[in-house]
Protein backbone atom coordinates (compact mmCIF):
# COMPACT_ATOMS: atom_id res chain seq x y z
CA UNK A 1 0.00 0.00 0.00
CA UNK A 2 1.41 3.38 -1.00
CA UNK A 3 0.75 6.78 0.48
CA UNK A 4 0.38 9.88 -1.69
CA UNK A 5 3.13 12.38 -1.11
CA UNK A 6 2.72 16.03 -2.01
CA UNK A 7 5.43 17.04 -4.48
CA UNK A 8 7.71 19.77 -3.20
CA UNK A 9 7.78 22.77 -5.53
CA UNK A 10 10.86 24.71 -6.44
CA UNK A 11 11.10 28.40 -5.58
CA UNK A 12 10.11 29.75 -9.00
CA UNK A 13 7.41 27.14 -9.49
CA UNK A 14 5.85 28.07 -6.14
CA UNK A 15 6.05 31.78 -6.97
CA UNK A 16 4.27 31.18 -10.26
CA UNK A 17 1.62 29.10 -8.51
CA UNK A 18 0.97 31.89 -6.00
CA UNK A 19 0.78 34.47 -8.78
CA UNK A 20 -1.76 32.31 -10.62
CA UNK A 21 -3.86 31.81 -7.49
CA UNK A 22 -3.76 35.51 -6.64
CA UNK A 23 -4.66 36.49 -10.19
CA UNK A 24 -7.67 34.18 -10.09
CA UNK A 25 -8.86 35.68 -6.80
CA UNK A 26 -8.16 39.26 -7.92
CA UNK A 27 -10.11 38.54 -11.11
CA UNK A 28 -13.25 37.71 -9.14
CA UNK A 29 -13.03 40.37 -6.42
CA UNK A 30 -11.29 43.66 -5.87
CA UNK A 31 -7.73 43.10 -4.61
CA UNK A 32 -8.63 45.16 -1.52
CA UNK A 33 -11.11 42.42 -0.57
CA UNK A 34 -8.70 39.50 -0.95
CA UNK A 35 -6.60 38.55 2.07
CA UNK A 36 -3.27 36.78 2.30
CA UNK A 37 -5.06 34.04 4.28
CA UNK A 38 -7.38 33.41 1.31
CA UNK A 39 -4.45 33.25 -1.07
CA UNK A 40 -2.61 30.84 1.20
CA UNK A 41 -5.68 28.63 1.58
CA UNK A 42 -6.33 28.54 -2.17
CA UNK A 43 -2.67 27.63 -2.77
CA UNK A 44 -2.76 24.94 -0.09
CA UNK A 45 0.05 26.45 1.95
CA UNK A 46 0.42 28.37 5.19
CA UNK A 47 0.24 32.15 5.54
CA UNK A 48 3.92 32.41 6.65
CA UNK A 49 4.96 30.51 3.53
CA UNK A 50 3.26 33.11 1.32
CA UNK A 51 5.40 35.76 3.02
CA UNK A 52 8.46 33.61 2.35
CA UNK A 53 7.95 34.18 -1.38
CA UNK A 54 6.42 37.67 -1.33
CA UNK A 55 7.00 40.43 1.27
CA UNK A 56 3.31 41.31 1.33
CA UNK A 57 0.07 41.50 -0.63
CA UNK A 58 1.24 44.56 -2.55
CA UNK A 59 4.22 42.74 -4.07
CA UNK A 60 2.04 39.71 -4.89
CA UNK A 61 -0.57 42.00 -6.44
CA UNK A 62 2.08 43.67 -8.59
CA UNK A 63 3.38 40.26 -9.73
CA UNK A 64 -0.15 39.14 -10.62
CA UNK A 65 -0.72 42.48 -12.33
CA UNK A 66 2.41 41.99 -14.42
CA UNK A 67 1.14 38.65 -15.69
CA UNK A 68 -2.30 40.14 -16.40
CA UNK A 69 -0.81 43.14 -18.18
CA UNK A 70 1.22 40.87 -20.45
CA UNK A 71 -1.96 38.94 -21.25
CA UNK A 72 -3.93 42.12 -21.92
CA UNK A 73 -1.19 43.60 -24.12
CA UNK A 74 -1.20 40.37 -26.12
CA UNK A 75 -4.89 40.84 -26.92
CA UNK A 76 -3.93 43.69 -29.27
CA UNK A 77 -1.56 41.45 -31.25
CA UNK A 78 -3.36 40.69 -34.52
CA UNK A 79 -2.09 39.30 -37.86
CA UNK A 80 -1.80 41.94 -40.56
CA UNK A 81 -4.27 40.23 -42.85
CA UNK A 82 -7.54 41.52 -44.23
CA UNK A 83 -9.18 44.96 -43.91
CA UNK A 84 -8.41 47.15 -40.91
CA UNK A 85 -12.01 47.31 -39.67
CA UNK A 86 -12.25 43.53 -39.32
CA UNK A 87 -8.88 43.40 -37.57
CA UNK A 88 -9.89 46.05 -35.04
CA UNK A 89 -13.13 44.19 -34.36
CA UNK A 90 -11.24 40.98 -33.58
CA UNK A 91 -8.96 42.95 -31.24
CA UNK A 92 -11.95 44.47 -29.43
CA UNK A 93 -13.51 41.04 -28.98
CA UNK A 94 -10.34 39.72 -27.37
CA UNK A 95 -10.06 42.88 -25.26
CA UNK A 96 -13.59 42.39 -23.92
CA UNK A 97 -12.86 38.69 -23.36
CA UNK A 98 -10.17 39.83 -20.94
CA UNK A 99 -12.42 42.41 -19.29
CA UNK A 100 -15.16 39.79 -18.93
CA UNK A 101 -12.78 37.23 -17.40
CA UNK A 102 -10.98 39.66 -15.07
CA UNK A 103 -13.71 42.22 -14.33
CA UNK A 104 -13.00 43.19 -10.70
CA UNK A 105 -9.25 43.04 -11.22
CA UNK A 106 -9.47 45.15 -14.38
CA UNK A 107 -11.64 47.71 -12.59
CA UNK A 108 -9.33 47.80 -9.59
CA UNK A 109 -6.35 48.33 -11.85
CA UNK A 110 -7.92 51.21 -13.77
CA UNK A 111 -9.83 52.80 -10.87
CA UNK A 112 -7.42 52.07 -8.06
CA UNK A 113 -6.40 49.09 -5.97
CA UNK A 114 -3.86 48.27 -3.26
CA UNK A 115 -1.02 49.31 -5.54
CA UNK A 116 -2.45 52.68 -6.48
CA UNK A 117 0.18 55.23 -7.25
CA UNK A 118 3.08 52.79 -7.11
CA UNK A 119 5.64 53.30 -9.84
CA UNK A 120 5.50 49.58 -10.70
CA UNK A 121 1.73 49.63 -11.20
CA UNK A 122 1.81 52.80 -13.26
CA UNK A 123 4.58 51.38 -15.42
CA UNK A 124 2.57 48.21 -16.11
CA UNK A 125 -0.53 50.17 -17.08
CA UNK A 126 1.55 52.39 -19.35
CA UNK A 127 3.19 49.34 -20.92
CA UNK A 128 -0.22 47.94 -21.92
CA UNK A 129 -1.27 51.27 -23.42
CA UNK A 130 2.02 51.59 -25.28
CA UNK A 131 1.76 48.05 -26.64
CA UNK A 132 -1.75 48.78 -27.88
CA UNK A 133 -0.59 52.06 -29.41
CA UNK A 134 2.29 50.42 -31.26
CA UNK A 135 0.08 47.61 -32.53
CA UNK A 136 -2.47 50.03 -33.97
CA UNK A 137 0.28 52.01 -35.70
CA UNK A 138 1.70 48.82 -37.18
CA UNK A 139 -1.72 47.97 -38.63
CA UNK A 140 -1.77 51.40 -40.24
CA UNK A 141 1.69 50.75 -41.69
CA UNK A 142 3.21 53.66 -39.75
CA UNK A 143 6.29 53.62 -37.55
CA UNK A 144 6.47 57.28 -36.54
CA UNK A 145 3.02 58.82 -36.01
CA UNK A 146 2.38 62.47 -36.82
CA UNK A 147 0.90 64.49 -33.97
CA UNK A 148 -2.75 64.22 -35.05
CA UNK A 149 -2.58 60.46 -35.54
CA UNK A 150 -0.93 59.97 -32.15
CA UNK A 151 -3.75 62.00 -30.59
CA UNK A 152 -6.38 59.87 -32.33
CA UNK A 153 -4.87 56.50 -31.40
CA UNK A 154 -4.10 57.35 -27.78
CA UNK A 155 -7.54 58.93 -27.34
CA UNK A 156 -9.17 55.81 -28.75
CA UNK A 157 -7.24 53.54 -26.37
CA UNK A 158 -8.41 55.67 -23.43
CA UNK A 159 -11.96 55.48 -24.78
CA UNK A 160 -11.77 51.68 -24.94
CA UNK A 161 -10.66 51.58 -21.28
CA UNK A 162 -13.45 53.92 -20.16
CA UNK A 163 -16.05 52.04 -22.18
CA UNK A 164 -15.01 48.73 -20.60
CA UNK A 165 -15.20 50.18 -17.09
CA UNK A 166 -18.68 51.61 -17.67
CA UNK A 167 -19.81 48.31 -19.19
CA UNK A 168 -18.63 46.41 -16.11
CA UNK A 169 -20.89 48.58 -13.94
CA UNK A 170 -24.11 46.71 -14.64
CA UNK A 171 -23.39 45.52 -18.21
CA UNK A 172 -26.42 47.47 -19.39
CA UNK A 173 -25.34 47.59 -23.04
CA UNK A 174 -24.78 44.34 -24.97
CA UNK A 175 -21.09 43.63 -25.16
CA UNK A 176 -21.14 42.92 -28.91
CA UNK A 177 -22.64 46.34 -29.60
CA UNK A 178 -19.85 48.05 -27.69
CA UNK A 179 -17.19 46.09 -29.55
CA UNK A 180 -18.43 47.29 -32.91
CA UNK A 181 -19.15 50.77 -31.55
CA UNK A 182 -15.50 51.12 -30.53
CA UNK A 183 -14.40 50.19 -34.05
CA UNK A 184 -16.81 52.85 -35.34
CA UNK A 185 -15.37 55.29 -32.79
CA UNK A 186 -11.89 54.71 -34.19
CA UNK A 187 -13.12 55.40 -37.72
CA UNK A 188 -15.02 58.52 -36.59
CA UNK A 189 -12.08 59.97 -34.65
CA UNK A 190 -9.81 59.39 -37.63
CA UNK A 191 -12.28 60.94 -40.06
CA UNK A 192 -12.76 64.05 -37.90
CA UNK A 193 -8.99 64.49 -37.68
CA UNK A 194 -8.73 64.07 -41.45
CA UNK A 195 -11.05 67.07 -41.89
CA UNK A 196 -8.29 69.23 -40.40
CA UNK A 197 -5.15 67.66 -41.82
CA UNK A 198 -4.07 66.60 -45.32
CA UNK A 199 -1.80 63.83 -44.00
CA UNK A 200 -4.70 62.29 -42.10
CA UNK A 201 -6.90 62.65 -45.17
CA UNK A 202 -4.44 60.57 -47.18
CA UNK A 203 -4.36 57.94 -44.43
CA UNK A 204 -8.15 57.67 -44.30
CA UNK A 205 -8.38 57.33 -48.09
CA UNK A 206 -5.77 54.58 -48.07
CA UNK A 207 -7.59 52.67 -45.33
CA UNK A 208 -11.06 53.08 -46.82
CA UNK A 209 -10.08 51.80 -50.25
CA UNK A 210 -9.32 48.38 -48.75
CA UNK A 211 -12.56 48.15 -46.78
CA UNK A 212 -15.33 45.83 -48.04
CA UNK A 213 -18.91 47.01 -48.43
CA UNK A 214 -20.00 44.71 -45.59
CA UNK A 215 -17.25 45.74 -43.15
CA UNK A 216 -17.63 47.78 -39.94
CA UNK A 217 -16.36 51.01 -41.52
CA UNK A 218 -18.91 50.77 -44.35
CA UNK A 219 -21.57 49.99 -41.75
CA UNK A 220 -20.74 53.24 -39.93
CA UNK A 221 -20.94 55.22 -43.17
CA UNK A 222 -24.37 53.73 -43.91
CA UNK A 223 -25.62 54.61 -40.41
CA UNK A 224 -24.42 58.20 -40.72
CA UNK A 225 -26.02 58.58 -44.15
CA UNK A 226 -29.28 57.26 -42.72
CA UNK A 227 -29.12 59.85 -39.93
CA UNK A 228 -28.60 62.64 -42.44
CA UNK A 229 -31.63 61.49 -44.38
Amino acid sequence: MTTGVRRRMGVEERRQQLIGVALELFSRRSPDEVSIDEIASAAGISRPLVYHYFPGKLSLYEAALKRASEDLAGRFDEPHEGPLGARLLRVMRRFFDFVDEHGPGFAALMRGGPAVGSSATNALIDSVRQAAYEQILSHLGITEAPARLELVVRSWISLAESTALIWLDGRRIPRGELEIQLVHDFAALTAVSAAYDAEMTALVRRVVQDEPTDGPFADLAARLIALAG
